[in-house]
């Protein structure tokens, strides 16, 4: 690994680093209540040195890391999301195992930004591994902090051997497509599959990668896990759980399955709309007749699993980009708000929780409108945004999901090559699903927001989880009306992620890697 690459990758070796100093501090520093402002601090201070090299984004490699856009999007991403985790978790996980827990915290950060850098399938592995096997922690840890009984415990466990099913599942296609291309390099993988074309190997390797991804992102049938485990953990875990792993799907969808495995895309699209209709339409059905407040957002999580293969589903129509609507930088744009008002939920319950228990129930939150004003007001309006409602940012990344399948509807009924062959009815109908999908959310986001502010109070919430859940409550709440209402910087970031990792995905292979490919072709 050059020089060059390893200054690329600084932040991950300060948070690296930091998570170590974190493990090994916690053995002898008695304090516990300071690892969490540890975390935090050191946090922000791998969001500057990354801030730092924000001019420096390009489409190029650097061995088997990318500099494209998309790369710092996700690095950028995956450190704000962790470091509302961090104030989120600041006071209730100040336990003995606090050190741990901040330190796997750290690790999880690094396996995200990892993912999102990798252009090899070794390095991809290792970040997702590096998401997967620290939550396993936090999610012992979260919960053994809170409440005397074992709910973590099953959670965690329920959690491990199935994410290990699925994990087989993703490496075992993994494996089939470097039997059809003969190397881990995604340009390699590209640039011989252009030349050799679909064969079975790329066919299982779909498939198999597809179901894979699919735990990640609670997409049905593959979700089955996730209500038990959201139920069973903490306040702070679950909404790690809810958005980390999602992030990880998406990436790896977008790097591996849409810009490095040409000639699939029929096949791909009619998978990825089969999962997105089913995965969105069973959450929000669901949902609806849930009490127990995680569990209802755990369904809620699955419904947003099937807006975001939306955006995938439309990835795969040629050309659809050119009709104003980029369904990857929809599908990037969305995952940023629905990571941030889920946050902000979370984050909301945690600070109104006890110390020594939390809020477990939709009917606790009765009457919060008038014994806690703020965090109902903050909880409000990150349910509007999960609702769609305008103009908070949710609204704008419905509409930016939805645009693409409308716009290449009207392509093709205008005759513009835009679409595979029949898809442009099927994606009318896939725009049509989604809004009725959510209009149905709505109902229920409504009925929490009608019992925090028109039901009377059957007792006042403790508000015992800190200053820093309160404080990552509010950013994540200013952030989403803050995008709502200039959504352009952030859509011109998604927008310039897109198109340079489609740029990215297209670089001139390596000389040595050349004769390969032009074996592979006769």
């Amino acid at each position: 690994m050059s020089t060059e690459t390893l200054l690329y990758l600084a932040p991950e070796i300060w948070l690296v680093f930091l998570a170590t100093a974190c493990y090994l501090g916690g053995t002898w520093i008695k304090a516990r209540d300071m690892w969490g402002l540890v975390a935090a601090g050191g946090l922000a201070c791998a969001g500057a040195l990354l801030l730092g090299t924000r001019g420096e984004a390009s489409p190029e490699l650097l061995g088997p890391v990318n500099t494209d856009a998309l790369a710092w999007f996700g690095r950028l991403f995956a450190i704000l999301v962790g470091f509302l985790l961090a104030l989120t978790m600041s006071r209730t996980s100040s336990g003995p195992l606090a050190p741990e827990l901040f330190g796997s915290l750290l690790l999880l950060v690094v396996g995200m930004m990892l993912t999102a850098t990798g252009s090899d399938l070794v390095l991809l592995f290792l970040g997702v591994e590096l998401i997967t096997i620290p939550t396993y922690v936090l999610l012992y840890c979260a919960r053994r902090n809170t409440s005397s009984n074992s709910g973590g415990q099953e959670a965690a466990i329920k959690y491990f051997y199935l994410s290990v099913l699925a994990t087989a599942i993703m490496l075992y296609g993994f494996s089939f497509l470097y039997g059809a291309a003969g190397s881990t390099d995604l340009n390699v993988i590209r640039a011989k599959l252009e030349v050799t074309g679909v064969n079975g190997f790329t066919q299982a390797a779909l498939v198999l990668i597809l179901a894979g991804l699919g735990f990640k992102l609670a997409a049905v049938p593959f979700h089955f896990y996730a209500p038990d485990v959201y139920q069973g953990t903490s306040n702070p875990a679950t909404a790690l759980l809810a958005v980390a792993p999602k992030f990880a799907a998406v990436v790896l969808l977008v790097r591996i399955l849409i810009l490095s495995m040409p000639g699939q895309e029929t096949a791909a699209w009619w998978l990825a709309f089969t999962l997105a209709v089913v995965t969105m339409t069973w959450g929000n059905l669901v949902a609806l007749w849930q009490q127990d407040l995680r569990r209802l957002l755990a369904y809620s999580s699955i419904a947003h699993g099937g807006y975001m293969l939306v955006g995938v589903t439309m990835s795969f129509v040629p050309g659809v980009e050119q009709t104003g609507f980029d369904p990857l930088a929809a599908t990037l744009f969305y995952l940023t708000l629905y990571a941030l008002a889920t946050v902000g939920i979370f984050a909301a319950v945690t600070y109104l929780g006890r110390a020594d228990g939390q809020i477990n129930h939709v009917d606790e939150l009765a009457g919060l409108g008038q014994t806690h004003p703020t965090a109902a007001l903050a909880m409000a309006v990150c349910l509007f945004s999960l609702a769609g409602i305008p103009p908070l940012a949710g609204f704008w990344g419905k509409f930016m999901l939805f645009g693409p399948p409308l716009t290449s509807y009207w392509s093709g009924s205008t005759g513009t090559e835009t679409v595979l062959g029949p898809s442009s009815s099927w994606a009318l109908a896939l725009a049509i699903v989604g809004v009725l999908n959510a209009a149905v959310a709505a109902a229920y986001y409504l009925r929490i927001i009608g019992i925090i502010y028109f039901r009377p109070a059957i007792g006042r919430p403790a508000a015992e989880g800190g200053l820093g859940a309160a404080a990552a409550t509010l950013l994540c709440a200013v952030l989403t009306v803050a995008i709502g209402t200039f959504p352009r910087p952030m859509l011109d970031a998604a927008y310039l992620a897109s198109s340079t990792a489609r740029q990215s995905a297209k670089q001139p292979i390596a000389p040595s890697q050349t004769a390969k490919v032009v074996e592979a072709s006769r």
